[in-house]
């Protein structure tokens, strides 16, 4: 088991195919807290930087998806904001829209990689090529995650592992310098 995250390398062999990120939301975009206003509505809070990291991975021509247990206002509207389409609220079972996500982007399993915390996360992490967990996540997660980030859920985890992908496809470079030169 990996208790330690970023204890060991990221599979940069697995990463170099990787066409698809999937993320779950509660846990992983965010710190996992439910913040209930006057009126007893949820909100949530999302980090800038795993936002920006998605904006690049889809300039990149990685594909972002997101599966969710929970169906929230704040995170569709996060999810519009950041220009994602593939967004399945409410599934505890994720199997079903893996599989449509496999289908419609025609993709074979090693090339979709799945961010995940909690036990809800571990029947689709068992199905694609790269299974990740963030450093917070559940130990059975962590258990057969191919990558444990250094960083927590909603605290920049996203961004590392979007990094990493980059990285790993030989684009850091290039999206680096395409930001730098726009800012």
């Amino acid at each position: 088991m990996n208790d330690n995250p970023g204890s060991f390398f990221f599979p940069v062999q697995a990463a170099a195919d990787i066409r698809l990120l999937i993320l779950d939301v509660d846990g992983v975009l965010t710190d996992g807290g439910l913040y209930y206003d006057l009126q007893n509505q949820v909100m949530k809070r999302f980090d800038v930087q795993d936002g920006l990291g998605i904006k690049l991975a889809q300039e990149a021509g990685i594909a972002i998806a997101v599966i969710t247990g929970l169906d929230s206002p704040a995170v569709a509207a996060r999810i519009r904001d950041l220009g994602i389409t593939d967004y399945f609220p409410g599934f505890l079972d994720k199997k079903a829209c893996l599989e449509k996500l496999k289908e419609k982007h025609q993709l074979r399993w090693e090339q979709m990689a799945y961010l995940g915390d909690d036990w809800v996360d571990l029947s689709v992490m068992d199905m694609v090529g790269l299974p990740m967990a963030v450093a917070n996540a559940q130990p059975e997660v962590k258990n057969i995650a191919g990558y444990v980030t250094v960083a927590k859920g909603g605290q920049g985890a996203v961004r590392e592992v979007i990094r990493h992908l980059l990285m790993a496809q030989g684009k850091y470079d290039a999206v680096l310098a395409a930001w730098s030169k726009a800012c």
